[in-house]
């Protein structure tokens, strides 16, 4: 399962390198939950599931000619666990850096887990 996602994470830093419209990834629910919350922060301009195929076609976000996603850094891993209590949660500060973590309650942002008082395995930071 998180294969798919650091897979998909990929293809998203490749494409706004190469400076891409879109790209096309496997349709799986977790990535659809990833990129409802990149949508929501404003970090894509939005997704479509196309029917024949049955892909995501990724649309990308970019502002004066430069991509909106810059870095895309893998936190936990199969070979390497990280998991932040929820106090640890409290000392990220969330103007600099966007962490999504997948908690007991499904993929949330730094400032969900905050008000829900919530800790989890963080998989990405995005810059």
């Amino acid at each position: 399962m998180k294969n798919i996602l650091h897979n998909m994470f990929a293809n998203i830093q490749n494409g706004q390198i190469s400076n891409k419209k879109f790209i096309l990834q496997t349709k799986k629910k977790i990535c659809e939950s990833f990129l409802n919350i990149l949508w929501d922060e404003g970090y894509i301009l939005g997704y479509t599931i196309e029917k024949k195929t049955n892909k995501l076609k990724i649309y990308l976000k970019y502002e004066k000619n430069k991509p909106v996603i810059r870095k895309i850094k893998n936190i936990s891993r199969p070979g390497l666990r990280v998991y932040y209590s929820k106090y640890q949660i409290w000392k990220i500060e969330t103007n600099k850096l966007f962490v999504i973590i997948s908690t007991s309650q499904g993929l949330k942002t730094t400032d969900q887990c905050k008000k829900l008082n919530i800790g989890g395995e963080p998989f990405i930071i995005i810059t």
